[in-house]
């Protein structure tokens, strides 16, 4: 696995934002953009604080080792301030399957153009350059907000896993799974550059 360049380091950008690779030094920025909103008090994400942000960097560079896993700060251009995170995922690597996730952003971004600007970017190199055949996005049940994020992105619904994962308080996640594949990948670009373009 260590040895597999599927997935590879590079910068992404787009009129207002760009995505860099996490780097440990960016753990005061994070805790910084999560702040805004205590995204970490919502129970159904995985959101780091001051306690938690070492241990998530870790988790995320450990995988980027093992070649599953590409995570990305998310800057806004115009401050180049660290706004959130966003990362590619649970990498098959032998199916060129991946899935885009643990992504959050300082609450003031959330009803912002920002998610999709930063999933074009993403769908737009996991498409056109790694040749993906599917893109997966999974969600808790419970989180209704990003369940119809993902689906205005142009995702399909593909199914429900009932007690897909344990949570921290012991409590089951019911995972909500959603992707594109690859033949849907051409509409779905033009969807997301409309939005854009109407959002301007």
């Amino acid at each position: 696995m260590r040895d597999n360049k599927w997935l590879q380091d590079i910068e992404l950008e787009s009129e207002t934002v760009k995505l860099i690779p996490l780097q440990p030094e960016h753990a005061d920025a994070l805790v910084s953009a999560a702040s805004d909103g205590e995204l970490w008090t919502l129970w159904y994400t995985s959101v780091p604080n001051q306690v938690s942000v070492n241990q998530y960097i870790d988790k995320a560079l450990t995988d980027k080792q093992n070649g599953v896993a590409l995570p990305f700060v998310v800057i806004e251009k115009s401050t180049n301030q660290i706004i959130g995170s966003t990362r590619f995922c649970n990498a098959d690597l032998i199916n060129h399957r991946v899935e885009i996730g643990y992504t959050w952003y300082a609450k003031r971004f959330q009803r912002s153009s920002v998610n999709t600007e930063c999933k074009l970017l993403l769908l737009k190199h996991a498409f056109e350059q790694l040749e993906a055949i599917s893109v997966v996005f999974c969600t808790h049940w419970h989180n209704q907000q990003s369940r119809t994020a993902i689906a205005r992105l142009g995702a399909k619904q593909d199914g429900v896993l009932r007690n897909h994962q344990k949570m921290k308080d012991g409590s089951y996640r019911d995972t909500v799974i959603f992707s594109i594949i690859d033949q849907e990948w051409p509409g779905v670009r033009n969807h997301l550059t409309h939005k854009l373009s109407s959002h301007r």
